[in-house]
């Protein structure tokens, strides 16, 4: 019972929308009626500028740290250390974002920052190899949806030099995240190869609206 009820707080954290907050009480916009309409951190960053964006991604990642470390708390396996259930309360809080209650499970983001925050909780060293991947992309490219998808390909290799083994749940986690990551991104990455995917842009107050097709 203890497991469950973790569960489903960890779901209910991730279901938060905080990149939609930040943009209502901030900045006064509806994320919701600009870009692709999600209420990811991308898309709060395109509509209201970088600083909101990475604000909106702080907070997304917290929330997915947030929920294993709380449902671990409420199950005892933060106190056991089993990494299974702490990775289990993760995804309920990265499903959760990608399909929240608080919205009728419409409009979620793509799980990218809820992720981060849970490998932060479970492996920070590991993210902290993913997130340089990730960086090293965005100021390259200025193409958020490559840097995502790229930093979730490095992760297993990372996790593996970090004497992971092949086995570990945290490892197989890894593998399914960068194809779940992949797939979500499967548009973006299309419009990539076609030269037409919006760049961010990396000055403080810019921000674009790529329209109804963006990420």
């Amino acid at each position: 019972m203890s497991i469950v009820l973790a569960a489903v707080a960890a779901y209910l954290l991730g279901a938060i929308p905080f990149s939609l907050l930040i943009g209502k009480w901030g900045y006064g916009v509806d994320i919701r009626e600009h870009g692709s309409g999600n209420v990811g951190a991308t898309n709060l960053g395109r509509a209201c500028g970088v600083r909101a964006g990475l604000l909106g991604l702080i907070f997304d990642a917290a929330k997915g740290a947030a929920a294993v470390f709380a449902g671990g708390a409420i199950s005892g396996a933060l106190a056991s250390g089993d990494r299974l259930v702490l990775l289990g309360l993760g995804c309920c809080a990265v499903v959760g974002h990608m399909a929240p209650v608080f919205l009728a499970g419409k409009g979620g983001g793509k799980g990218v920052a809820t992720g981060a925050g849970v490998f932060l909780a479970i492996d920070a060293p590991a993210l902290g190899g993913a997130f340089l991947v990730f960086a090293a992309t965005v100021l390259g490219t200025r193409y958020v949806s490559l840097g995502s998808c790229l930093a979730a390909a490095a992760l297993p290799a990372i996790l593996l030099a970090r004497d992971r083994q092949p086995a570990d749940p945290v490892f197989l986690l890894s593998i399914g995240i960068a194809i779940a990551i992949a797939y979500k991104h499967r548009s973006n990455l299309a419009r990539i190869r076609d030269g037409t995917e919006s760049k961010l842009p990396l000055s403080r107050g810019a921000k674009t609206d790529p329209g109804p097709d963006g990420s």
